[in-house]
């Protein structure tokens, strides 16, 4: 066997061993969700099904899922573990941010209509926090707040109306 074909068979050994660890890595970071995935799913449809909820946040969602679902991604899926972890924190940071910006009362009604408790609800929302790195997620936290002061900026000068005159 030439040196050659020897280490084609090393690198494809070890391939295989970092796609397992791979798969392993992912269920670990879920398992904790896996029981309560069915009563989230029915959390997330009861919000994003309630008229009180602004459509600008239920978009967030859209956009998170809508990342995933096109499969242009901003780190390709081949890369190893990180390709994989750009889709979960997309859609992390777009359930953060849905979440994070809904009226407690709300939100508390239909935690219980979910029966799902407060406290595992709040333990779930922090680990889904721990997922996405600091940085990334202070950024992204600071962005809904910066788009509605752009659009201030914007009602503010006049040129929404003009745009739309000039466009119709």
């Amino acid at each position: 066997m030439a040196r050659g074909e020897r280490a084609d068979r090393t690198r494809e050994r070890k391939r295989g061993r970092g796609a397992g660890l791979r798969r392993l890595i992912a269920v670990g970071v879920f398992l904790p969700f896996a029981g309560r995935a069915p009563l989230y799913a029915r959390l997330l449809w009861s919000l994003v099904a309630d008229p009180r909820i602004p459509p600008a946040r239920k978009a967030l969602l859209g956009v998170g899922l809508g990342y995933v679902a096109l499969g242009r991604d901003i780190v390709p899926d081949r890369v190893p573990l990180l390709g994989q972890f750009d889709d979960l924190v997309v859609v992390a940071l777009a359930t953060q941010l849905f979440l994070d910006g809904l009226d407690e009362v709300i939100l508390n009604e239909k935690l219980e209509e979910a029966g799902i408790a407060r406290a595992a609800y709040d333990d779930d929302v922090a680990r889904l926090r721990r997922l996405v790195p600091g940085p990334l997620r202070r950024a992204v936290v600071r962005l809904p707040d910066a788009l509605a002061a752009a659009g201030d900026a914007v009602a503010r000068t006049g040129f929404g109306p003009r745009l739309r005159a000039w466009i119709g």
